[in-house]
């Protein structure tokens, strides 16, 4: 598969199938966060890979809206803090951005390799620092839901079950992408 390909079949599906993820799968996604792009190659990422104890306690965390992540076989667990990266004037604190393309690059190897990798940002920080140890410091930015796709919908929503079927409407190119200035429809 190649990026372009990768790029058109990532999908933040929902369903997973009841299968654990290889060990060797899961040392390729970590390779590639590890040789992400980040400014002045801080790597600011650090990530908690859950998929036994750590995996229990960090479901236990999950909103209400994210029960169908009971179901994956792991999750990775994205922090950082703003010391580990560039920060620059007017607020550019970099290590978000870095760690954003990090986990960019992962989903795109997670769908080579056959995998959903669905970042959510529905669960209580407090409870996944406290189960996992996370310092204080740390922002926790993300979870990374991770497994093969399945069929299994009994978890989901109405709403989640169509998004599983279809992808959900993008929107138009001209509302986020502007040529030589900024244009004022980007602002809804």
């Amino acid at each position: 598969m190649d990026v372009a390909e990768a790029i058109v079949r990532r999908r933040a599906l929902r369903a997973f199938e009841d299968r654990p993820i290889e060990e060797g799968t899961v040392d390729a996604l970590i390779e590639a966060m590890h040789l992400s792009a980040s400014c002045f190659n801080n790597q600011p990422w650090r990530v908690v890979i859950c998929q036994k104890e750590g995996l229990a306690k960090v479901k236990e965390a999950l909103s209400k809206g994210n029960v169908w992540a009971t179901a994956a076989p792991m999750i990775m667990v994205i922090a950082s803090k703003p010391s580990l990266d560039c920060r620059l004037n007017q607020g550019r604190d970099y290590f978000k951005f870095s760690c954003g393309l990090a986990v960019g690059q992962m989903l795109l190897r997670a769908t080579e390799l056959g995998l959903t990798a669905h970042p959510i940002a529905g669960y209580d920080p407090v409870k996944v620092r406290e189960a996992l140890g996370i310092p204080d410091d740390f922002v926790i930015i993300a979870l990374v839901i991770c497994g093969y796709p399945g069929t299994d919908e009994s978890l989901l929503t109405d709403n989640q079950k169509a998004d599983q079927r279809e992808r959900p409407p993008r929107r138009a190119v001209e509302q986020s992408f502007f040529r030589e200035a900024w244009d004022p429809a980007g602002d809804s």
